[in-house]
């Protein structure tokens, strides 16, 4: 049995969940981009995959995470997968993801790429579903980390296989996401992803900004725990990033000191702007 998560988080909560229950023994292979951001057009073509590799280096600039680029190599992480099926006859693919755009964006990319195995391929969708926590109350996770490992036991008797017509429709979708041009993609219920324009978490962040100056990592931290969706901490410093060059915001610091060194405030002229308004 191959185990495919989407994040680092999740490989501990299953590993966690394995050492309960023997009948899930088996490796656990990580995708690790985050395919619900970032430019995807051509990405199976090499000029496409370098695109989003360049984007994905300007991201990461002075983030604590730029080695992440040298190790995220999910096309290697996919060719040995293949080529563990092929030498495996017996073995078969779990699939495991929650509701939200991260591991819906991931499972379209990967399992575009397996209909060749249909029948040693299930997927496990936690799609709206309740789960109990650690104080023993029900609640809906949006992230397989969310649950309690003895809870993943539960969650098990969810895994079905992709359909045939699933390995002839998904791979569609993928490819419009692909086409559509937008550097963010939004899970809007079930597996159905929508692309929205790159201000999309804008809000969020300004929310949490003023005129004084603040530290990034208190306002990257504030802003993730208030979004009601979420997306990486990387992706909103690119977004800070972006709005200081459009003169929306100002920085000061040292950036390639890191994020801790680095204060935010709104920019004075944004901030003259709101005071002749009000």
């Amino acid at each position: 049995m191959i185990h495919i998560v989407f994040e680092t988080a999740n490989v501990t909560a299953l590993q966690q969940a394995i050492e309960l229950d023997e009948s899930l023994q088996g490796s656990i292979v990580e995708i690790k981009d985050d395919y619900a951001v970032g430019p995807l057009g051509d990405i199976n073509e090499t000029e496409g995959y370098q695109t989003r590799r360049d984007w994905q280096k300007n991201v990461l600039e002075y983030s604590p995470y730029t080695e992440q680029i040298n190790i995220v190599d999910d096309k290697l992480t996919v060719h040995q997968l293949l080529k563990q099926l092929d030498e495996e006859p017996e073995a078969e693919v779990w699939i495991w993801m929650a509701q939200n755009a991260h591991d819906v964006c991931g499972y379209y990319w990967l399992m575009s790429q397996l209909k060749e195995y249909q029948g040693r391929v299930q997927v496990l969708y936690l799609n709206n579903l309740p789960f109990i926590n650690e104080k023993g109350q029900i609640f809906y996770p949006s992230y397989l980390h969310e649950i309690q490992p003895k809870e993943f036991l539960k969650a098990k008797k969810l895994a079905r296989p992709i359909t045939l017509s699933e390995f002839e429709v998904d791979p569609d979708e993928w490819k419009k996401l692909c086409q559509d041009g937008a550097l963010i993609r939004f899970l809007e219920g079930g597996k159905k992803i929508m692309g929205k324009e790159v201000e999309f978490f804008d809000k969020d962040i300004l929310v949490h900004i003023t005129g004084e100056p603040q530290k990034l990592n208190k306002v990257i931290t504030n802003t993730l725990s208030k979004m009601k969706v979420k997306t990486g901490d990387v992706f909103l410093v690119w977004r800070i990033r972006e709005l200081v060059a459009a003169g929306r915001l100002e920085t000061a610091g040292d950036w390639n000191r890191g994020w801790k060194e680095v204060t935010v405030k709104t920019a004075s002229a944004a901030q003259t702007v709101i005071t002749e308004t009000a």
